[in-house]
C-alpha cells in the first residue's frame, strides 16, 4: 500500500522507472496499473553485481525513479553501501527519486548489515523508505506498512493513503505498535540466527538434489536452477515438480520479463522447521 500510494503521488503516467531485475511483481504491476513504464536493470547471479553504466543505458529523459528492494525478493541480494551509492549517484546525477523497498530488513546473513539508502551522504530528501511490519512480526495479513520520506513529499502520499486505504484497522494498529515498545533487540537479532538455519537446511538438500540454488544473503527465499525438472518453461518445471514432490515453488518466469527465467524456481523458507525438514526429506527422495 505504501508503494502504491508513493506511485499514486509522485509519478504521471509515461513517467520511466528503473527496476533491478529479477524483480518482484507486485512492483512492476503497482507501476503498470499506474501508466509508468519500466526500465529493467539485469542483475546476474550469484554476485548480482550493480553496473554503473547499466544504470546509465537505462536513463531517459522520462525516467523520474529508480526502484531498490533490498534484501531481495526473490534474489536475497542484500545491496552493499558500495551498491547504494552507485545507485545514488545516478540519482544525484540525473535528478531522480529512489523508493527503497525495505521490509525484510531484519533478514539479514552471513556477516552483512543492511543499509537503507536515505542514511547516504544526499540521499534523505530524495528517498522513499517504504517498509513494514509484516514480515518482522509474521503479521502479513494486518496490512501494517509505513513510508517515510521528506515531509514536502510525506503529505502528498499520506492524502493518498487516505484515499485509497484510510487506515490499517486500529486493533491491529495497536497490537503491531505493542510489538515495537514490547520486543528488544534481541528479538530482531534472533530472527536472521532462526532463519540462517533454515536457509542452510534447503540450500543444502537443493544442492544435494541437484537443483542448485543461488544461496541469499538476506530475506528468506532461494532462487534454485530447474533445469533437471522435466517441462518446457518454470511454469510447467514448477508444476511437474509439485506434481512428484508436493513441494510448491513459484516459476522463474514470474520475475524476468524475457526467458531468462525459464530454468529457475523461487523457493520460501519463512516455514516452521519441521516442515522445511520434511521438504528436504522430499527433495533428497525424489532428486537425491
Amino acid at each position: 500500500g505504501a508503494f502504491y500510494c508513493t506511485c499514486l503521488a509522485l509519478l504521471n503516467p509515461g513517467d520511466e522507472v528503473i527496476v533491478f531485475e529479477p524483480y518482484y511483481g507486485y512492483h512492476i504491476n503497482t507501476l503498470a496499473m499506474l501508466g509508468a513504464r519500466v526500465r529493467f536493470v539485469r542483475l546476474e547471479p550469484p554476485l548480482w553485481h550493480v553496473s554503473a553504466d547499466a544504470i546509465v543505458s537505462a536513463v531517459s529523459p522520462r525516467t523520474r525513479a529508480i526502484l531498490v528492494n533490498t534484501p531481495a525478493n526473490p534474489s536475497g541480494k542484500v545491496f552493499s553501501t558500495t551498491d547504494l551509492e552507485t545507485i545514488a549517484a545516478a540519482a544525484k546525477k540525473h535528478g531522480l527519486w529512489v523508493f527503497t523497498d525495505e521490509i525484510y530488513e531484519h533478514f539479514v546473513f552471513d556477516g552483512l548489515r543492511h543499509v537503507p539508502m536515505a542514511t547516504l551522504p544526499g540521499m534523505r530528501e530524495r528517498t522513499v523508505t517504504i517498509s513494514g511490519l509484516s514480515k518482522t512480526f509474521s503479521i502479513t495479513g494486518w496490512r501494517i506498512g509505513y513510508a517515510l520520506c521528506d515531509n514536502h513529499y510525506a503529505q502528498a502520499i499520506g492524502h493518498f493513503n487516505d484515499l485509497v486505504y484510510v487506515c490499517a484497522p486500529a486493533p491491529l494498529q495497536i497490537g503491531a505498535a505493542r510489538g515495537i515498545m514490547d520486543l528488544g533487540p534481541e528479538y530482531y537479532n534472533d530472527l536472521s540466527g532462526e532463519f540462517l538455519r533454515k536457509r542452510s537446511k534447503l540450500c543444502i538438500a537443493l544442492g544435494e538434489a541437484g537443483l542448485t540454488p543461488v544461496v541469499p544473503q538476506g530475506a528468506y527465499y532461494v532462487l534454485a536452477d530447474l533445469t533437471k525438472v522435466p517441462g518446457t518453461g518454470s511454469r510447467e518445471k514448477a508444476m511437474n515438480l509439485l506434481d512428484k514432490t508436493c513441494i510448491a515453488c513459484v516459476p522463474g518466469c514470474a520475475f524476468y520479463h524475457d526467458t531468462a527465467g525459464e530454468n529457475l524456481g523461487r523457493f520460501c523458507f519463512a516455514k516452521e522447521e519441521t516442515v522445511i525438514d520434511e521438504v528436504c526429506s522430499r527433495l533428497k527422495n525424489a532428486y537425491g
